[in-house]
């Protein structure tokens, strides 16, 4: 049976954690086909980001134009953008880029800036599944968004911008906020205790969209992303990969 193919728009993490590589291991685990077009290149570890190269935007729509007009992609997850061209790129293709899902990746785990919310900002009009943490959230609205009642505001306010659903998660609370079709739910999972939870928004942004890809409704695809990566932080929770934040383990989830 020929898997689905899913398009990751990502930067590279050296570190192999996060950003295009955790994705393509999403895909992989999953059962998708990944492709990838690469945005920025970093130089990147478990402690943070020493370095960061973008990639030029005609080198990005060359490479998207590489994967669209040769393959089926049923779903395209975007994270990591520190370009305004190459968002406006990616704007003005929305169209070709089915079941869209995007990450606001602006803070690595280790804290290093990796982009600005202005930026990201852009694709916020557009009928995607955004997937900001709330400290993301809070970027993107210019305002803190720390507790439940904050996020779920957020989730709301984010909504009304013009995305297809926003799911607001919440880190280490394990508590993630679900807006779309005009309706809030809570999603509540058990916390893992570990310090390994490097790339879980990128991980958990791609399991949703292979789960799109696969047919499934929006909160069918947010629940089975949110399962996955909760099996991923308790597979790796006893790694001892680096001297910072860990990965996941998505593949094994030998808990």
């Amino acid at each position: 049976m020929t898997p689905p193919v899913v398009l990751t728009i990502a930067g590279s993490d050296s570190g192999g954690g996060a950003g295009i590589q955790a994705d393509l291991k999403t895909f992989a685990a999953l059962g998708a086909f990944g492709t990838s077009v690469i945005t920025a290149i970093t130089a990147q570890n478990t402690l943070g980001v020493t370095a960061i190269h973008p990639v030029p935007v005609d080198v990005v729509a060359a490479q998207l134009d590489a994967v669209l007009s040769d393959l089926p992609v049923a779903a395209v997850k975007v994270g990591m953008i520190s370009d305004p061209a190459v968002a406006k790129l990616i704007a003005s293709r929305v169209d070709d880029l089915p079941n869209l899902v995007v990450d606001p990746v602006l803070v690595a785990t280790a804290g290093s800036r990796l982009g600005e919310a202005a930026v990201v900002g852009v694709l916020t009009a557009y009928p995607c599944v955004l997937t900001p943490n709330r400290h993301e959230a809070g970027a993107l609205l210019g305002r803190r968004v720390e507790t439940t009642e904050e996020m779920i505001s957020a989730a709301a306010e984010l909504a009304a911008l013009g995305p297809r659903a926003v799911v607001v998660t919440g880190s280490e609370l394990a508590l993630d906020v679900l807006h779309v079709a005009g309706e809030t739910t809570l999603l509540r999972g058990e916390p893992v205790v570990t310090g390994n939870n490097h790339g879980s928004g990128c991980t958990f942004s791609s399991a949703i969209a292979v789960r799109l890809a696969a047919g499934d409704q929006v909160p069918d695809a947010v629940a089975a992303a949110k399962d996955y990566v909760n099996r991923g932080l308790r597979g790796g929770s006893s790694w001892r990969l680096g001297a910072g934040p860990g990965p996941l383990d998505h593949f094994g989830w030998s808990i």
